[in-house]
């Protein structure tokens, strides 16, 4: 009982340490978790020998990242000058501090999308007919969680990601909050302290004339001039309340949305009733044309906020991936991507051909999250 009270006081101690790590260390970790994430796509061999190990490292870092960014966001939050941030990261923030509900929903939907290519990967080796049902089930899953959430912001369209996006905190800042040992912490050092934080203030920000002695704000770089008077600039969407960014959806675009929420599930449900016949067109036909639909009910009038243009035009985006997934990949894609990645340089074209063979072998390689 002893050993086990130990283990439970020195948790929190751990945590509390490891929290501290990653606010002192936020652009060593970030690189870390860059370049961990960057080994699992290119280590030769990743999808026939070791995909599973290889995609469990690689959700890992995903999740681990994801805790990460709750970590700065919190710290974020307490900074006294909060710096800008874009319109996508005010919004989420607006409904994860606001919402329990919205917070804890888009924790799940964020760790399926994270860890979804790690299940169908296992449920492969239970055999297809298994694998087709962890498909389905996960869409199905995710489709209830984005329901749920266009249900919490009052049928607000759904923004990618439904969590903010990491921040970065300036160094200064974390610096300036922390803390010295008390029996450092004298009158002496307080004022050398203050004393510092003037001198990089004014090493920073000013310029000392030679001759009059009078000082100058730090002049911005001449390239980049524009840049400079842009990011002191206030635009409409900065001064909005967050809720105010994306607007209710009107009549026929609340269709359009079910119909982009629910597309995926019909999508895997006709794969899994075509699963003998990959190159059947009938399935990539109907999630192709439900997608369409779903783009040309959308109505675009003067209420639409620049924020929900950009998640539009990202799902525009994402229809590319419908060139690599069904039967036009079987059938048009697949042997054009086969004769190109033999004529390229042996490592290239062994890292294609990996990726070739993950397209080839599992659905949610390609899928719209």
């Amino acid at each position: 009982m002893d050993s086990l009270k130990s283990v439970r006081e020195k948790v929190p101690n751990a945590l509390h340490l490891y929290s501290d790590f990653i606010l002192k260390n936020q652009s060593s970790v970030t690189q870390i978790e860059s370049a961990l994430r960057s080994l699992t796509y290119i280590i030769p061999g990743r999808f026939r020998d070791a995909e599973l190990a290889s995609e469990s490292l690689h959700s890992s870092i995903q999740l681990l990242s994801l805790y990460h960014d709750t970590l700065l966001s919190r710290a974020l939050s307490k900074l006294p000058g909060m710096p800008r941030q874009n319109a996508h990261n005010r919004y989420t923030k607006y409904w994860v501090k606001g919402n329990r509900m919205y917070r804890r929903i888009a924790m799940l939907l964020s760790m399926i999308q994270y860890t979804e290519l790690l299940w169908e990967m296992m449920a492969k080796r239970k055999g297809e007919k298994i694998r087709w049902r962890v498909v389905v089930f996960l869409e199905f899953i995710k489709a209830v969680c984005k329901l749920l959430l266009l249900r919490i912001t009052k049928g607000r369209p759904l923004v990618t990601p439904p969590l903010p996006e990491r921040d970065i905190i300036p160094e200064e800042s974390l610096t300036e909050t922390e803390e010295m040992p008390p029996w450092l912490d004298t009158d002496d050092t307080a004022a050398m302290r203050e004393e510092e934080k003037l001198r990089k203030n004014r090493e920073g920000k000013e310029y000392k004339l030679k001759r009059t002695g009078l000082t100058l704000p730090n002049l911005p770089n001449p390239s980049d001039i524009t840049n400079y008077l842009l990011s002191k600039v206030l635009v409409a969407d900065d001064i909005k309340a967050p809720i105010s960014l994306l607007n209710p959806l009107t009549l026929p675009s609340q269709y359009a949305e079910y119909m982009h929420i629910l597309q995926p599930v019909i999508y895997a449900i006709a794969l899994s009733h075509y699963r003998k016949n990959p190159k059947s067109w009938k399935p990539w036909a109907i999630g192709l044309s439900i997608e369409y639909a779903a783009r040309q009910l959308r109505s675009e009038n003067y209420r639409t906020t620049p924020l929900e243009k950009e998640q539009w035009n990202k799902r525009g985006w994402a229809m590319g991936w419908w060139a690599l997934r069904g039967a036009f990949y079987e059938n048009v894609t697949k042997g054009f991507l086969h004769r190109t990645s033999n004529r390229l340089p042996s490592f290239i074209g062994g890292v294609v051909e990996d990726y070739l063979w993950l397209w080839d072998e599992y659905y949610f390689s390609t899928s719209q999250d």
